[in-house]
């Protein structure tokens, strides 16, 4: 970029305090922040989960941004958008949220440990209503930054179904690599119900061979512009897919989300875009 970008939108699986503080739920909290300390204008989107307390956290229906309708799988779901505010970092966080997907009272698996047989319904879902919400603000983001498995469809809709939107014309997206890739496999019609708008079969080949997390985390980052390995335990393999494709990739270090440097550290990775 030949400016620093200005506008950073932050997609996360998890942020503290809706969710418990883990290595993705604290960046999802202090990274925005940080970033908006910064002089940046941000956003940050993460699912509703059916464990968030909506009157604990005042959590309320955004009215005029709900009422559309995403076709999952030949079925129309409404989709619904709620915001809730962190008064300590000054900023909003937009949730997503639809009765069918979001509404039980675990993340990604039932009580008993196993993976939602729909969790590749969920994460398109989420992806697209992202997406749809974004447009709707009117609001639109020099950076995109993708953190947590169920963020990982984000880059895909936005350079093939969102290419020629013009909120997203100049949008760059960062994909945040976690140790939360799922060990599970996906539905097998996975990539078949990811086609829209101008997506093809060849851009989800990898999950109509494996539908699986790493190959969701390589579709993710065939479509990203950037990557940032934020774990110790990314498999090496996924590392070299992503530098063989040539995209910048910068590995944060422990030291560095231990004394809060890694905000100056994504900042910096944002602007060189």
């Amino acid at each position: 970029m030949e400016n620093s970008a200005q506008k950073v939108l932050f997609v996360c699986s998890e942020i503290f305090p809706y969710l418990p503080e883990s290595e993705i739920a604290t960046i999802g909290r202090y990274l925005p922040q940080g970033t908006q300390e910064k002089k940046k204008e941000i956003r940050a989107f993460m699912p509703r989960y059916g464990c968030i307390n909506e009157r604990k956290n005042q959590l309320h229906e955004v009215i005029r941004l709900s009422g559309m309708n995403l076709i999952i799988d030949n079925m129309d779901r409404p989709l619904i958008i709620k915001v809730a505010s962190i008064a300590a970092a000054h900023t909003q966080v937009y949730f997503i949220d639809n009765e069918d997907y979001f509404r039980r009272k675990q993340t990604f698996c039932d009580e008993a440990g196993k993976f939602f047989e729909d969790n590749d319904e969920r994460a398109i879902f989420f992806a697209r209503g992202v997406l749809e919400t974004v447009k709707k603000l009117r609001w639109a983001p020099d950076i995109i930054h993708c953190s947590g498995w169920i963020s990982h469809l984000i880059p895909l809709y936005l350079k093939r179904a969102y290419k020629d939107d013009p909120i997203f014309s100049h949008s760059k997206v960062v994909l945040s690599l976690h140790d939360d890739t799922p060990s599970a496999g996906f539905d097998a019609g996975f990539a078949d119900k990811i086609l829209f708008g101008a997506i093809t079969e060849k851009d989800v080949d990898l999950l109509k061979a494996s539908p699986d997390g790493i190959n969701l985390a390589k579709t993710a980052a065939r479509f990203s512009d950037g990557v940032v390995v934020a774990s110790e335990t990314i498999p090496s393999s996924l590392i070299s897919y992503c530098r063989d494709r040539g995209l910048p990739v910068t590995k944060i270090k422990a030291k560095s989300f231990a004394d809060g440097s890694y905000i100056d550290e994504y900042n910096a990775f944002y602007d060189q875009l």
